[in-house]
């Protein structure tokens, strides 16, 4: 997103929080609602551009809202009226938008319960188990598999062995990937879950077990480097044969022994 629509999603972020924090466990129904928003967008074009053109009156969008979510909860009414009263740079972004929202509020359900660094670690688990399975990679993106069959198909995965919040997260990422492969809609929503604990992630891949005090001292590494606590999550690879790839974000940085060879043979090449 550019500017001004970061400074729009934020502006209305801030302002349902307070409804998110006093809907508690009730907060994942609002999000679904949201998500039900979502998939009316992308399913028209004309309301989508309608609803995020800067040049339509605030007031009479928030009116075409409030028709078209006439059966919806009013504090979901109240926010998407929020959202489509700003500015935003594409109408894309509006989408986005009220997905992120959508997202936050299951989310908050598990922060209501306890369960987010539960919920936290569960997408972790599972975005690290589709690593090797290309077929069901394949099949939970496939847009000619109908999207309620590959919700389904993660039920089967899943086999109830999650939390409710981690389960409505995986069975959306399938259902409705947006353009998404899905294991980077897990790692989106991972993202997310960091904002809300206010931590960054570093996944951190290494071939041999981390112990206690390692960890500790790494994340304090981190800490100093990015200003802010740093949640590890390790992965063990055999294929690494020392060192440590350690990813934040979309930074990298790979002390590994094979990144090391693999330089050492380009600088020779060159």
């Amino acid at each position: 997103m550019r500017g001004t629509s970061r400074a729009s999603l934020a502006a209305v972020e801030a302002r349902f929080e307070p409804v998110l924090a006093a809907a508690g466990a009730g907060a994942s129904d609002l999000g679904e609602q949201l998500f039900a928003v979502v998939d009316a967008l992308d399913s028209s074009g004309s309301l989508r551009r309608t609803l995020g053109d800067p040049s339509v009156d605030g007031d009479a969008k928030a009116g075409v809202v409030a028709q078209l979510l006439q059966a919806a909860d009013p504090r979901v009414v109240a926010v998407v009226q929020d959202l489509v009263r700003q500015r935003w740079s594409a109408d894309a972004d509006l989408t986005e938008s009220v997905e992120r929202l959508g997202f936050h509020a299951v989310l908050a359900r598990a922060e209501n319960e306890g369960q987010l660094a539960l919920v936290e670690d569960e997408l972790f688990r599972l975005n690290r188990a589709m690593v090797g399975q290309r077929e069901a990679r394949q099949a939970l993106f496939d847009p000619t598999i109908a999207g309620s069959a590959r919700a389904e198909l993660v039920d089967l995965i899943l086999a109830g062995r999650t939390t409710q919040v981690t389960a409505l997260v995986a069975r959306r990422a399938a259902a409705a990937p947006r353009g998404r492969r899905y294991v980077a809609t897990l790692g989106h929503v991972s993202d997310l879950i960091a904002e809300r604990r206010q931590r960054e992630v570093a996944t951190v891949t290494t071939a041999t077990e981390l112990s206690a005090a390692q960890q500790e001292r790494l994340a304090q590494i981190l800490q100093q480097a990015y200003g802010r606590e740093i949640q590890l999550n390790v992965v063990l690879d055999a294929n690494v044969l020392g060192g440590l790839r350690i990813q934040v974000g979309p930074q990298v940085v790979d002390s590994t022994v094979l990144s090391r060879l693999a330089d050492a043979r380009r600088r020779l090449a060159g």
